[in-house]
């Protein structure tokens, strides 16, 4: 029986609805470790779809790939129409990407990190100031913008490295383990960006371990381990497949699937 997000897919294809992001068979090894064994998925405009499996399943291998820092041994990778290998470049602007520990440069200030990131993802010189300046009062960092980011906690690095994700305005948004280091009032500004930009008809694709958040967030929902995809469906359709309501059990039961194969 077909998942609920394949019928999805399905029913976008026959509109003529193409997925933003799309996944089909990759695989990347390092030396003798083959991370990454032909992972396939979908990710739509309009809906939050999460990236989840164990410490080493091979998603930020899979994430690096999409947003152009590592390249795939077999399979590809397109983005908005445009692939991640043969035309990089171009799929590069149409992301925003919030790699798991992005680094800053710390002599300059998250003003002047957000508004370098602006300048090299071809916002218009006299537009950058005036993004700059949205950007961080919509995550509201104004306290420490003007400072060195030298020195940051983990979680003011993060939100001036999303700053610098958003600030070109990107059409898919790209998040690894977004709230690591954010308290709870800044995870909940966080979630309730994400929920803007799906509302907006953004496509937002993130990894996360914290099963509260990926009920709290998610449409759609790719479990992969060892590599692959163990499934790969809606929320409603994994609990349907695994025969779990928890979406903590359900995550479980599909990890065994490929442990059992």
């Amino acid at each position: 029986m077909y998942g609920t997000k394949f019928r999805y897919a399905l029913f976008s294809r026959l509109l003529g609805a193409e997925p933003m992001i799309n996944v089909d068979g990759i695989h990347k090894s390092f030396g003798d470790v083959h991370a990454v064994r032909g992972i396939s998925f979908d990710a739509p405009d309009g809906r939050i779809t999460g990236l989840l499996g164990p410490n080493g399943a091979g998603k930020s291998t899979t994430l690096r790939v999409l947003y152009t820092v590592l390249k795939p041994d077999e399979g590809s990778a397109i983005i908005d129409g445009s692939d991640v290998v043969a035309d990089s470049l171009v799929a590069r602007q149409k992301i925003g990407a919030l790699p798991h520990g992005a680094g800053l440069y710390p002599h300059l200030t998250a003003r002047e990190n957000v508004a370098y990131y602006a300048s090299l993802c071809g916002v218009d010189k006299n537009d950058v100031d005036d993004r700059v300046s949205d950007i961080i009062r919509l995550l509201e960092i104004e306290e420490f913008a003007d400072r060195r980011t030298k020195g940051f906690s983990q979680g003011q690095r993060t939100k001036v490295s999303l700053a610098r994700a958003l600030v070109h305005d990107p059409q898919n948004v790209i998040l690894d383990e977004p709230t690591n280091g954010l308290d709870v009032m800044a995870t909940r500004s966080l979630r309730h960006l994400i929920l803007k930009l799906k509302d907006a008809g953004r496509c937002v694709l993130f990894s996360s371990h914290v099963m509260q958040e990926v009920a709290a967030l998610c449409d759609d929902i790719c479990i992969i381990a060892n590599g692959q995809v163990a499934i790969d469906d809606s929320v409603a359709g994994i609990r349907e497949r695994t025969g779990q309501e928890d979406l903590e059990e359900a995550f479980v039961s599909a990890i065994q699937m490929v442990g059992d194969e």
